[in-house]
């Protein structure tokens, strides 16, 4: 039987892949999909391209001009897709085409990818204009990739698919991250002259990842069929229909008031994390942590967050969803106040330790919780107004560690400001009603099932 928070508890007679969210092959194949992304995040995003791209793309650039540009594009691309998303969602309810876009966009971030192996000494325009599409392609089939979630987990699953799917992630990610980390040090044992080649080389691994175990998506995880929708019009285009659709989910999200509560919720918490993710490395550089240091930690937290994400989706089905969230913005605003007295590279290890716990069971199951408050016939178009909500979190963060820094003069306090962040998250969360929300989203599913019923007969 399910438990009040909606994921059915794990049995200890459970056999070990339904413990995990990996015991049918639609699963697995969905699960490889965070498999290959969060390896290009890692590598891309993250750990690599950054550090290539100052170095050697924006050479002849002064650091603060490197920085603004790059941040720009970052930002461009953030909301590019921001923009876009909630509709091409909504039409993606309609139309069974949700595999065909995330194709498009996979195709768009995998040319992205291949192509930064062509950028060399001062190319900073032709690399930033490729790292835009690495990011409008992660961040457009993320989208697709989340909305498919709520059709292919039963409802007593969701947690346990969702934090299965984020520590094969990390797992996959530390792994790309190691290999590729490994050519860039040392390309001799690869028969790979020093200078720039085995970082391209490297890009070039990535390229082939993110395509190679994208196809077990598209082979095992079918395509949801569309329902009729009682809000279409007879002769409405699927555009015109998917935009009427978005509309009126933006008005009727008063019915949904659980659901846009996490979103907010999850908006201000989970800009926390994302500015703990994007300046940790800056943060150690500035008080003197080395290079090797900060790479060794980034690899660290993937495997760390391994079996951490598993075991949130276990503590999940015990506690509840929400409250196993709550605990982990508890752990994020203690790594916040140890960042601040962090003086030694041990102390950067323990605060990556500490940061693997708990950055993929939130994240994760965040996504469970939301998709079990959702129809599922509208999963795209509120996957879509997630996806908003997940590619502007971790802007508001940098501002406000940016400004108080420009205020005080001493990057701690910096630090320190992101707390408020999982305070207020937190506090909203806590409003969040798991029952209520669960039990709004199932009327309306059935209501969906009948009008479709009605509507073929």
């Amino acid at each position: 039987m399910a438990t009040p928070t909606g994921d059915a508890p794990v049995e200890r007679s459970m056999p070990m892949l339904e413990r995990l969210g990996l015991h049918r092959r639609e699963l697995r194949a969905w699960a490889f999909y965070e498999w290959a992304t969060t390896g290009v995040y890692a590598v891309i995003v993250t750990a690599v391209f950054p550090v290539y791209y100052e170095t050697v793309a924006a050479d002849g650039l002064s650091a603060a001009t490197a920085n603004q540009r790059f941040a720009i594009t970052t930002t461009l691309a953030i909301v590019s897709v921001a923009v876009i998303a909630p509709v091409i969602g909504a039409y993606t309810d309609q139309v069974p085409r949700k595999k065909r876009f995330l194709a498009a966009f996979l195709a768009v971030g995998v040319v992205g990818t291949a192509g930064l192996t062509a950028v060399g000494t001062g190319d900073w325009l032709l690399a930033l204009g490729l790292f835009l599409l690495v990011n409008v392609g992660l961040n457009g089939t993320s989208v697709f990739y989340d909305a498919l979630l709520p059709h292919i987990a039963r409802p007593g699953e969701v947690d346990r698919v969702s934090s299965g799917a984020f520590a094969l992630g990390y797992l996959g990610a530390g792994l790309l991250l190691t290999v590729c980390l490994v050519v860039i040090e040392v390309p001799g044992r690869f028969g790979l002259p020093e200078r720039t080649l085995p970082a391209r080389v490297a890009f070039a691994l990535v390229a082939a990842y993110w395509l190679a175990f994208s196809f077990p998506l598209f082979r095992r995880v079918p395509e949801p069929a569309p329902r009729i929708d009682p809000r279409d019009r007879p002769g409405d285009g699927p555009v015109v229909a998917a935009v009427r659709r978005l509309a009126s989910t933006l008005r009727e999200l008063r019915r949904f008031r659980e659901a846009f509560l996490l979103l907010v919720a999850y908006l201000v918490y989970g800009d926390g994390i994302g500015t703990i993710i994007r300046l940790a490395g800056t943060y150690a550089s500035g008080l003197g942590i080395d290079q090797a240091t900060i790479i060794g930690a980034v690899i660290a937290v993937q495997f760390v967050g391994v079996p951490c994400a598993f075991l949130f989706g276990v503590l999940a089905g015990r506690i509840g969803t929400k409250r196993a969230i709550l605990l982990g913005l508890v752990v994020y605003m203690g790594v916040a106040v140890f960042a601040f007295f962090m003086e030694t590279a041990l102390h950067f290890w323990a605060l990556a330790i500490a940061v693997g716990t708990v950055q993929g069971g939130t994240q994760a199951l965040s996504r469970s919780l939301f998709a079990s408050m959702i129809p599922a016939h509208k999963s795209g178009e509120f996957f879509g107004l997630y996806g908003v909500m997940d590619r502007f979190a971790g802007m508001m963060g940098p501002a406000l560690f940016a400004a108080v820094i420009a205020i005080t003069g001493v990057a701690r306090t910096g630090i320190v400001s992101v707390i408020v962040f999982f305070v207020v998250g937190g506090a909203l969360l806590l409003l969040v009603d798991e029952r209520r929300g669960r039990d709004v989203a199932r009327a309306e599913e059935r209501a969906a099932v009948r009008a479709s019923s009605t509507g073929q007969a």
